[in-house]
């Protein structure tokens, strides 16, 4: 599964119901989390949920896997994952995550607390890909 695919397939369901149900099947398809790295300094704050961050670079690429104790929110992760994960520092840095979930139109369909979680991950994702320039 990729972004195009979560586009596209966004752009089929009419109802937000769908949407969130479909967002809660991509948290499904994360690969399994360690929990010996759900630990406070993998932890993004920010989130409403707890939400828990990694990362290990392969060659140029940066690659992250996360989790979260929340259904919604691990499909959260798996989407932010999909625009930032195996890509280069200058990559994650140029990437505009704002207009992509506008376009998925998440900023409008979920809550003020969610919103802000979300962009706490992008924050981090950003800082971390920073730390490699």
């Amino acid at each position: 599964m990729n972004l195009d695919e979560v586009i596209e397939t966004f752009e089929l369901m009419d109802e937000w119901e769908d949407r969130y149900r479909y967002i809660i099947d991509l948290g499904r398809s994360l690969p399994e989390f360690d929990p010996a790295d759900q630990t406070e300094e993998n932890r993004v704050h920010g989130c409403s949920s707890k939400v828990w961050l990694v990362y290990h670079k392969e060659g140029d690429n940066i690659i992250f896997k996360g989790d979260s104790d929340a259904h919604i929110v691990r499909g959260l992760v798996a989407i932010i994952l999909m625009i930032f994960s195996n890509k280069t520092a200058a990559e994650i840095e140029e990437t505009d995550a704002t207009a992509i979930l506008t376009e998925l139109g998440l900023s409008q369909h979920l809550s003020p607390m969610r919103t802000n979680g979300l962009f706490s991950m992008v924050e981090r994702i950003k800082a971390i890909g920073r730390s490699f320039n």
